[in-house]
């Protein structure tokens, strides 16, 4: 029997889908394993999701979607096999059409257990491939082997087809959700940015460029800050640069960073605020917001959030950040959502946000308009909910 065989639905309306989560937590892939059943419900179909307990096994379950406790991240070959047998037990009394693996471990298992079965198989590949190995490359392999394959980003996506010869008709890119409401222009007030203003020692007038991330060497502080010698050199000094991210797991970069800005006699205009409690009021206190990384980070969240928040980005060309901004030469001057530049390139950096500050209230406002616009079409739980159901209706109205 193959899938998509006599009986099994075309459309969503009737389908039962399983998604194996990691877990329910709070977390980036428990909220759009909710986000997704709840999508299924209100397409008619049924949603299960199996995984860990978490906070939002309630959320799910409140609105009609189904929790199964398993744990099925684990590389022990015993578990894996245990669970087979129990996902084949629970894909033929539940009639199952559609199994969605979030790891690898799950793929393993999800894989041996329809084979033969009447099921489709949907895999999700992590944010970052891992260096090659010959074992990393085959247990992870399990997750090129789905009928169809998510990848995060395009950047993920290209490393996936090289590695695993995958076809690319296989593969669809879906980014990772943003919660767009607690990041919004409606979501956070004026006194509460402004309160977050004052607690970082900013006069009402001043400029703050937020540099949001981790203290660490892949980050590119060291270059922001030269960018910012650069942009305050001959200024009226009417910039202030906040650096919010943990600074405390990389104590001697840290101490490099304060030598820096004390060598080029910017101390006084640097903020290092640790790590930021309320970073949708961070985002909407400051006028750009700069991600100067020079690897590829794991994700483009924070590039996303800025532009939720209505917020010009400047970041840089490396892993996938680009495929998180609208700039040249993907989209036309006049509809960009902010800048492009060169990993390690300061005076790039500090021309980029020097183009943002010249911007009169009018282009500020229209540019921060269609950020936000791009991040609730890119970004938000609604659009990547959606998506993925695109990618399961593909499977069951296909020509069989």
């Amino acid at each position: 029997m193959i899938p998509g065989g006599a009986g099994s639905p075309r459309s969503l309306a009737g389908a039962t889908i399983l998604q194996l989560a990691p877990a329910l937590h709070d977390d980036p892939a428990g909220n759009a394993a909710v986000d997704t059943a709840l999508t299924l419900l209100q397409s008619g179909a049924r949603a299960i999701v199996a995984g860990d307990e978490g906070v939002l096994v309630g959320k799910l379950c409140a609105f009609g979607g189904e929790w199964l406790p398993m744990t099925h991240h684990s590389i022990n070959p015993l578990r894996i096999f245990q669970n087979a047998r129990r996902l084949a037990r629970l894909i033929a009394d539940e009639r199952i059409d559609i199994v969605h693996a979030q790891s690898a471990a799950g793929a393993w298992s999800a894989r041996t257990a329809i084979n033969r079965m009447p099921v489709f198989l949907v895999t999700s590949f992590p944010d970052r491939v891992p260096a090659r190995s010959w074992a990393a490359d085959w247990f992870r392999g399990s997750l090129a082997r789905g009928d169809r394959v998510i990848a995060p980003s395009g950047y993920v996506s290209r490393a996936v087809i090289e590695r695993y010869k995958l076809p690319a008709e296989r593969i669809t890119v879906i980014p990772r959700a943003i919660d767009t409401t607690a990041f919004g222009p409606d979501a956070v007030t004026a006194d509460r940015a402004n309160s977050l203003r004052r607690t970082w020692g900013v006069l009402p007038e001043t400029r703050v460029v937020l540099v949001p991330g981790r203290l660490a060497p892949w980050n590119g502080q060291l270059d922001m800050i030269d960018a910012a010698r650069l942009l305050t050199a001959g200024s009226d000094g009417n910039i202030v640069f906040v650096f919010a991210g943990d600074d405390r797991s990389e104590p001697r970069y840290v101490r490099a960073l304060r030598r820096q800005t004390r060598m080029h006699g910017i101390d006084t205009l640097c903020r290092f605020i640790g790590q930021c409690p309320d970073m949708p009021a961070a985002l909407t206190a400051a006028d750009v917001v700069a991600v100067p990384a020079t690897e590829p980070p794991l994700s483009g969240r924070v590039v996303a959030e800025a532009q939720a928040s209505g917020r010009p980005v400047v970041t840089t060309t490396v892993g996938a950040l680009p495929e998180y901004v609208l700039a040249p030469p993907r989209m036309r001057d006049e509809l960009r959502t902010g800048w492009l530049v060169a990993p390690g390139d300061v005076a790039d950096i500090a021309r980029a946000i020097s183009k943002a500050f010249m911007l009169d209230a009018t282009s500020y406002e229209a540019l921060g308009a269609r950020a936000r616009q791009f991040a609730e079409f890119a970004f938000s739980a609604e659009s990547v909910a959606e998506a993925i159901r695109g990618v399961y209706t593909s499977l069951l109205v296909r020509d069989r």
